[in-house]
């Protein structure tokens, strides 16, 4: 309910301008200059009165003012910084949530203020790029983990990158991280060689994966948890930028570019070759779907693919080439599920040259698959 000074108040001010009386006052004047059918004269008045106030020797006086105040989007700009750059009870409540706080007032906030303001900043219901990176460069657990798990905070893929470097083995900040609505894939990598069997769950809660693929992350392989990651909707950047990630981390190996392209993801067949050749992407897809019979082996080749797993790579890509999304309803599990067939019929020995720990994944990738089409075909027919 909107509060109005009167004319008793005024009276009681003058008689006993007591802290209570002068917080009581600051609470009224500050509720009416924030009313939308106070005019321009009565709004200024209430202005110039405002100014004085912050400037009251009782920090409750002035909290009160702070606290009616924080959400008022005609606040003046002078009062907004003046309230905020004062102690913490009276500044928190306007450095998290007034929207008259430009970037720069944030800024000085967070380069020259201490631990709970610049929490306030990190806290807020949008922060940019640049105020979050600067909050980042506190190197402080509290201000990063609040950042982090605000998803309000927009968050480059450089300044990720530096709060996994720097807070790699901390549980808060990487809970955060979890919790957010979306990350980098690159970034999403990463998190999962580091997380707690327990975060792993909630990464897989928040992200909504299948339960299929959720199960290979509590199973803790971290390739079968990274190809999870990655999903048809991700752009060639987000996945160019993981592949690269992998590489440069040795963990680019043939066995995960196996499993990838065993589950009909070919686009990150080409780039992982791509990288591993260093070839541009064109000209390895090139190669790779070249109607010759040099081109695959020459790239694969020149990627230092095993030779032995190089069968299991050409079956793949003449499934491919092959055999097109048909656009009905379970086209990509079919053709997962032709590609796999493919790749553990072709030689006699299923194991060989795969290894028995990704053979017994294909193949329970087929079962799989086969077990989700009939039991959708049993709910069709019921």
């Amino acid at each position: 309910m909107r509060q109005t000074l009167t004319q008793t108040d005024v009276r009681r001010l003058l008689e006993e301008p007591s802290a209570a009386n002068r917080q009581d006052a600051a609470e009224k004047v500050a509720s009416a200059y924030s009313a939308e059918e106070l005019s321009d004269d009565k709004r200024n008045i209430a202005e110039d009165i405002i100014r004085v106030m912050t400037q009251d020797a009782e920090v409750r006086v002035r909290a009160a003012l702070a606290e009616n105040l924080k959400e008022y989007s005609g606040l003046s700009h002078d009062i907004a910084k003046k309230l905020a750059g004062d102690v913490d009870s009276v500044a928190l409540p306007v450095i998290q949530f007034s929207d008259v706080l430009t970037d720069e007032d944030l800024l000085e906030i967070v380069r020259n203020e201490g631990t709970e303001k610049q929490t306030a900043v990190a806290g807020r219901t949008q922060v940019s790029e640049q105020v979050s990176e600067a909050l980042i460069d506190t190197g402080k657990e509290e201000v990063v983990a609040t950042l982090v798990s605000n998803d309000g905070a927009q968050i480059s893929d450089k300044s990720f990158t530096k709060v996994i470097d720097t807070f790699g083995e901390n549980e808060r900040v990487n809970a955060g991280m979890v919790g957010r609505a979306k990350l980098p894939v690159a970034i999403a990598e990463r998190l999962v060689s580091l997380v707690s069997e327990k975060l792993r769950d909630e990464l897989v809660a928040q992200h909504e994966l299948p339960s299929d693929l959720a199960s290979d992350i509590i199973l803790q392989s971290r390739e079968r948890a990274t190809l999870v990651l990655l999903s048809p909707g991700d752009g060639i950047m987000d996945v160019h930028a993981l592949i690269t990630q992998l590489n440069n981390n040795g963990r680019l190996t043939p066995s995960i570019i196996l499993r990838a392209i065993c589950m009909g993801d070919i686009e990150f067949f080409e780039i992982s070759v791509s990288v591993l050749s260093r070839l541009p992407l064109g000209a390895a897809r090139a190669l790779i779907h070249d109607d010759g019979a040099l081109g695959l082996p020459a790239i694969m080749d020149r990627a230092g693919l095993p030779e032995a797993m190089k069968p299991m790579f050409k079956a793949a890509i003449d499934v491919s080439n092959e055999t097109k999304y048909d656009g009905g309803e379970d086209d990509r599990e079919r053709f997962r599920r032709r590609m796999l067939e493919r790749v553990l019929t072709y030689m006699e020995d299923p194991g060989e040259g795969l290894g028995d720990e990704n053979a017994e994944y294909l193949l329970e990738r087929l079962c799989g698959l086969e077990v989700s089409s009939a039991t959708q075909a049993w709910q069709a027919e019921a």
